[in-house]
């Protein structure tokens, strides 16, 4: 089966490019959240993935939002960001990150691999492009 994925991003152009990629991949996109409080909300459609920002609309909240979704959600979270840096040596509960533009290949990668890591297949390969945190 595979999970639904929801966007945590607050530039709205970029949100919907990675929605109808998403979408375009074959992947059912559940919605896009700009900020906390439209992240929380959103996650009660039981998203198995997320794909994070750092900095949104209500700060750089990215890190605490991808941890409440991991940690308090069970859900799979890769941050897309153009700012990795600020995530350090990675965040709790996360799997990694991704560096802004993203292009599509390297986006169907990650995409399949948190496929691949949600119906626990222990060949998973993260892709090469992505930062695994530990």
């Amino acid at each position: 089966m595979t999970p639904q994925i929801m966007i945590v991003e607050d530039e709205f152009l970029i949100a919907m490019e990675l929605e109808q990629i998403v979408g375009n991949l074959g992947y059912d996109c559940i919605g896009v959240a700009d900020d906390t409080e439209s992240a929380l909300a959103l996650v009660r459609k039981k998203p198995g993935i997320a794909l994070v920002d750092v900095n949104l609309s209500d700060g750089p909240t990215g890190p605490i939002i991808g941890e409440r979704l991991a940690n308090e959600f069970g859900v799979k979270v890769v941050f897309i960001t153009a700012n990795p840096r600020q995530l350090g040596d990675g965040v709790e509960g996360t799997l990694g990150a991704v560096t802004k533009p993203v292009e599509i290949e390297v986006l169907k990668d990650v995409l399949n691999y948190l496929v691949d890591v949600s119906n626990d297949r222990d060949d998973a390969e993260p892709p090469q492009r992505m930062k695994l945190f530990d």
